[in-house]
């Protein structure tokens, strides 16, 4: 577990990204940068100095960004795209959903500014559902860094794992809390201290405020286990549920809406182990296809036969 320093001065993930970005490109020749005419704002400035043939200024319309990267996967390039969160996220949700995770395409994508950290520019520009829009899509992996070194240990991983990806960047300097030393995992989360009185599991900004508010708690007899859970989805069930069995009460935090984000993430896996409890019937994410209503309810158990099949294994099971 590694022990977060305080003599170290805060960095944004932001900045982590654009340093990590300029050294990925030198490895990557394939490597493609794309923004929407926000190229200091998310730091992609780094690369576009070394590889400015390689970089692409697509100007104020996300949805060309979004498309213009589909394409370049096609073409077999390795694109990332980037952009303020609530607008990569809000106005290109459509392409990124039909043209990048339908056909599957190898498309990176990186929204900064999450969440109300960014101070000032208020609630048209602070993405709150930036977690949940993207968790949704098949074929989506969602990731948000802690800190600037899991940022930069996390780029490299991404670049080597095929698929869409969204991940979540920051404005604001946060606490530094991994050393060189530490190795993201997709689909892994990573326990920060130790105790079984209270769980904390935090995501991106609210990492370092879990840990602070755990020593606190310390000082006053109560111990806490703070997780960070970057890897959104896939989630780490394992240590959701191993948490969630060893402390006396399991608490969220995130800068993001708790319905549809790290909270319902959270859910999500808690719901599937107590299953004598609570099941759900709906998409398992998966996309939809074409053919007559009826015949798509019967074959996802959607009618009234299929959700009475379902409820009745269930219930014989119960």
């Amino acid at each position: 577990m590694p022990a977060p320093s305080a003599s170290r001065d805060p960095v944004a993930t932001r900045k982590a990204f654009g340093e990590a970005l300029a050294l990925a490109g030198e490895k990557y020749k394939n490597l493609v940068v794309l923004d929407a005419d926000l190229t200091t704002s998310v730091m992609a400035h780094f690369f576009e100095k070394k590889f400015p043939d390689r970089h692409f200024n697509i100007g104020i319309s996300e949805q060309d960004l979004v498309d213009t990267s589909a394409g370049l996967a096609m073409a077999g390039k390795l694109p990332v795209a980037c952009s303020f969160a609530i607008f990569l996220t809000g106005i290109g949700w459509q392409q990124i959903r039909n043209g990048v995770c339908y056909p599957n395409l190898n498309v990176k994508f990186f929204g900064s500014h999450g969440g109300i950290q960014i101070g000032e520019d208020g609630a048209t520009h602070q993405a709150l559902e930036d977690f949940a829009v993207m968790r949704v899509i098949p074929n989506m992996k969602v990731f948000c860094p802690a800190d600037a070194m899991e940022m930069k240990k996390m780029l490299p991983v991404i670049l080597e794992d095929y698929g869409a990806t969204y991940v979540r960047l920051g404005r604001q300097p946060v606490q530094q809390i991994y050393d060189d030393k530490y190795e993201f995992k997709i689909g892994k989360g990573s326990v920060l201290t130790e105790g079984d009185d209270i769980g904390i599991i935090a995501v991106g900004s609210l990492v370092g405020s879990a840990l602070q508010a755990a020593e606190k708690l310390r000082s006053e007899g109560i111990s806490v286990r703070v997780v960070n859970m970057s890897s959104l989805k896939p989630i780490d069930a394992r240590l959701v549920e191993e948490t969630a069995q060893k402390v006396k009460m399991l608490v969220t935090a995130e800068d993001h809406q708790i319905t549809g984000g790290l909270a319902g993430a959270v859910a999500d896996v808690l719901t599937q182990t107590k299953a004598r409890t609570f099941h759900r019937i709906g998409m398992k994410d998966a996309f939809g296809e074409s053919g007559k209503t009826a015949d798509l309810y019967k074959k996802y158990q959607f009618d009234g036969e299929g959700v009475y099949s379902q409820v009745k294994a269930w219930w014989g099971k119960n």
